[in-house]
């Protein structure tokens, strides 16, 4: 008799135990889709592996960011092997974070921490710390959908360099580049044969107006002038000086 009072007792507290985690189970649902009306919430099935619920966390653009894998623990005293599993549910269901809340903490945790990558908080704090740990979601993803543009430019980038398109239009550049060199080649040459026609004219024409005026000094003698730019320098460099040697 007093074995099958145990077994009663033990069953009661069992089944009291169940219902005590159901209900927090349903709280905590509650909570969640009052706070996160955008997010995906929804509990697990009873009897299948994976924790109690699922929360999909999305953006302000609809955007999937992570979900969130919450188990509820309403029980007396705390057990390291709820860590384990809870583990094991992670990588079943593919959720980026895992949590425990529980009414029972572990030793030194008075409210929430992060224990062998599992974050466990008590039922008081269960909000602040989904509000802390959707925030990580969120920023992770957009740092990721960041750096994804970055690939995807620097991706169609190097593909307009390899591409005809640019080739053909730098082609055309430089083709502008060549004609415009080959005009002003031209533009050059004709500048300097005309320069070189004009200089000679120019020699011509000082060379006979020294030649004219030292044919007035030989007639006239030293009653001729000088005149300014016509008389004989010493400097190799004259002009002149060439055409009055010859007339001497």
């Amino acid at each position: 008799m007093q074995k099958r009072i145990e077994d009663l007792l033990r069953r009661s507290e069992q089944g009291s135990e169940q219902r005590q985690g159901e209900a927090l189970e349903l709280q905590m649902e509650s909570l969640l889709a009052a706070k996160f009306p955008f997010d995906s919430i929804h509990p697990v099935r009873n009897g299948a592996q994976g924790g109690d619920i699922v929360q999909g966390v999305l953006n302000g653009n609809g955007q999937k960011c992570g979900s969130i894998l919450w188990e509820a623990k309403r029980t007396k005293n705390w057990s390291d092997t709820w860590l384990a599993k809870l583990r094991d549910d992670q990588r079943n269901a593919e959720a980026e974070i895992a949590v425990i809340v529980s009414q029972a903490l572990p030793t030194n945790v008075e409210a929430f921490e992060c224990i062998d990558g599992v974050w466990v908080t008590h039922p008081r704090t269960m909000i602040p710390v989904a509000c802390l740990l959707r925030h990580s979601l969120i920023e992770i993803e957009m740092a990721r959908r960041t750096s994804e543009g970055q690939q995807t430019k620097a991706e169609m980038i190097y593909q307009y360099l390899s591409s005809a398109k640019f080739r053909q239009r730098l082609s055309a550049i430089v083709e502008a580049f060549t004609s415009m060199r080959e005009d002003l080649d031209k533009e050059k040459r004709v500048i300097t044969r005309q320069w070189a026609k004009r200089d000679e004219q120019i020699q011509r024409m000082m060379q006979a107006t020294v030649g004219m005026h030292g044919d007035l000094q030989g007639i006239a003698g030293k009653t001729m002038q000088e005149i300014e730019g016509l008389e004989l320098e010493d400097s190799e460099d004259s002009v002149v000086a060439p055409a009055i040697k010859r007339i001497a």
